[in-house]
């Protein structure tokens, strides 16, 4: 065989790689996508934040939206920030903030049982406010008793100090535990504490109000009857400092065991707490001595 034969037939070296380049209409899309993925949080943040100034038309539009519950409370929260400027326009949604008092959703209620103490002289807030100390929320009836002090009402007195308390949750079904929560564990109001499973149906167990979950009495796998204690959970800090702070005003003498777990130089205790606690059990006992 000849040398140019033998070159011909031998095998060739191996190419060398060729480097594949992006094509345009992927380049834009993977720019697209990442952008996407980059700006959605921003929107959602955007689009969920009460701080975002609604126009008048917007805030008219939000109070009637009752498809989205969060629209409705960012309408309220826009005014009753107008409102603590004393801007007279808001006065035209007067009659919606009254509407409200009953609506469906325990959120929507509860930040218009705010709203509705920014300002004493709208028609119908007072009667509204004292028909929502029945409501089935606690933190409405919370709210309400809350907003109730700013009239010079102490109607709702008991309410308040039901808010410096823990809040035991209990099994609405027996079942077993499929799923719980671990105690010391912050939690929104309407955040999930355990599930429970049986033949019928699973049930969340979630709690009514926003805090720190103290004990918990049922374990993973555990089985429950019905009305057996769940959890206990403590009230937040913020909830805890305006009950001290109005019950300042109102406070009798009965309410002062339960300030008195708030006086005390606990890790749990922030320090503001503390000192509003004593400040509040001061003023209760120098009212009780004036009388």
């Amino acid at each position: 065989m000849t040398q140019a034969s033998s070159l011909a037939t031998a095998p060739a070296p191996d190419a060398a790689p060729t480097k594949k380049h992006m094509s345009t209409r992927h380049r834009i899309l993977f720019f697209v996508t990442a952008w996407f993925i980059a700006f959605m949080p921003v929107m959602f943040w955007w689009n969920t934040w009460f701080g975002r100034t609604l126009s008048d038309k917007q805030v008219a539009e939000y109070l009637r939206d009752d498809k989205h519950p969060r629209h409705i409370q960012h309408a309220l929260v826009q005014m009753g920030e107008r409102m603590s400027r004393h801007d007279a326009a808001v006065t035209q949604w007067y009659p919606e903030l009254v509407r409200l008092a009953g609506h469906s959703v325990d959120e929507v209620r509860n930040t218009d049982a705010w709203v509705l103490g920014q300002d004493t002289s709208g028609p119908g807030f007072h009667e509204a406010l004292l028909k929502m100390l029945n409501d089935p929320s606690p933190l409405v009836r919370g709210n309400a008793a809350l907003s109730l002090v700013r009239y010079g009402d102490a109607t709702g007195r008991e309410q308040i100090v039901a808010l410096l308390q823990p809040v035991t949750l209990k099994a609405p079904i027996a079942g077993r535990v499929v799923d719980v929560d671990k105690a010391g564990t912050a939690i929104h109001q309407s955040g999930l504490i355990a599930k429970l499973q049986n033949d019928q149906q699973t049930v969340e167990v979630r709690s009514p109000i926003a805090g720190r979950i103290r004990t918990l009495f049922a374990q993973t796998g555990g089985s429950v009857n019905t009305g057996a204690e769940i959890a206990t959970v403590d009230p937040a800090v913020d909830q805890v400092w305006e009950a001290l702070r109005a019950l300042y005003l109102v406070g009798q003498s009965d309410d002062l065991p339960a300030i008195a777990r708030y006086e005390r130089d606990l890790p749990e205790v922030p320090d503001h707490i503390r000192q509003q606690a004593l400040l509040t059990d001061k003023a209760i006992r120098d009212r009780v001595a004036t009388r």
